[in-house]
């Protein structure tokens, strides 16, 4: 795989936590340091050329059947790259069964969608674009919209002097884009390259209750906060989720793909259909242990939080959140 800088393209007193060992917070703490570069697949390298055509198309709704949507509808930067209703307004005028889960730090997932069914980003930005529920859009329509903007077909000439636009060259430029869209650095990273002062000392007892008592560890691993597996959680729900692509695993029903933690306070409301409207009432979900079903998760059980240890886990889920940035819209051809 190769990789590019993230800086090239755009951390607590011991009295915080009880009796724990320094040893052992730091332990857990370097399970969390961000990755200090990007990963692009080989025959696809980064370059700012071929993201910034990536972006244009990412914002442009003329990659939609009526013209009318874009990719950035469903994954709006204002709102950690997803919109705040639990499913949004499709081609058809319709919410969509499902919430539109982030773009953010998508490179590092290998499976996208809730369900997992697609196995790259080029698969994953194709699927809305053609979905008839969704952006309703045919590729020999784009195709030859793009043809027919001369600034589009100059790009794709000089990117793609074999063949311009294709297909996948619409994907390819898209999925270089969104392999750039990282989440930016948060008072937990800074608190866990050692600015103590970086997080609240509640904030701090919360990532304690985050790694061990509460267990939300055991899925939300790493920097991105997602072990990137597939989980029944007991949620209730009609939607089989990953048994649609893989019905002979025994955990496979109901089951969903753990979300990253980055930015969530831009991101309510949660679950794979917006379940919940904010982080308190997800947490209040998860002190249920959920439905109790054969195919729930055997990481998924019952927590007693006092209120403080409720205030706490949010006060440290907060944390992650990194300050907003405006990101400017790209200049779309005419």
């Amino acid at each position: 795989m190769l990789s590019v800088r993230i800086g090239t393209l755009l951390t607590a007193g011991l009295l915080a936590f009880g009796t724990a060992h320094s040893s052992e917070i730091e332990t857990e703490k370097a399970k969390y340091r961000r990755p200090t570069s990007i990963p692009f697949p080989d025959d696809t390298p980064y370059s700012p050329q071929m993201a910034t055509l990536g972006k244009m198309l990412f914002f442009d709704p003329r990659l939609s059947g009526k013209q009318n949507l874009s990719c950035a509808s469903c994954h709006n930067p204002s709102f950690g790259f997803e919109v705040p209703v639990p499913g949004a307004i499709g081609a058809t005028n319709k919410p969509l069964a499902r919430k539109a889960p982030t773009v953010l730090n998508a490179a590092w997932i290998p499976t996208l969608f809730w369900d997992g069914r697609a196995p790259n980003l080029e698969t994953q930005a194709m699927g809305p674009i053609m979905a008839d529920a969704e952006m309703d859009g045919k590729f020999p329509e784009i195709i030859a919209r793009l043809n027919n903007t001369p600034e589009y077909k100059a790009w794709f000439g000089k990117l793609f002097p074999r063949n311009g636009v294709t297909q996948d060259n619409i994907l390819t430029a898209i999925a270089t884009y969104e392999r750039t869209i990282v989440s930016g650095w948060a008072p937990f990273d800074r608190w866990i390259e050692g600015d103590d002062a970086a997080i609240s000392f509640s904030a701090q007892r919360g990532f304690t209750l985050f790694t061990g008592k509460t267990g939300c560890a055991s899925c939300h691993t790493g920097w991105n906060f997602t072990d990137n597996k597939f989980h029944d959680l007991g949620i209730p729900t009609q939607d089989i989720g990953r048994a649609a692509f893989d019905p002979d695993g025994p955990l496979t029903m109901h089951a969903f793909k753990t979300p990253g933690l980055r930015n969530l306070t831009y991101r309510a409301p949660f679950g794979h259909a917006g379940q919940f409207a904010n982080l308190e009432e997800i947490i209040a979900f998860y002190e249920t242990g959920g439905l109790a079903r054969p195919s729930k998760s055997p990481l998924m059980k019952p927590v007693t939080l006092s209120p403080q240890e409720r205030e706490d886990l949010i006060a440290f889920l907060r944390s992650l959140t990194a300050e907003q940035t405006r990101i400017a819209l790209p200049n779309l051809p005419n």
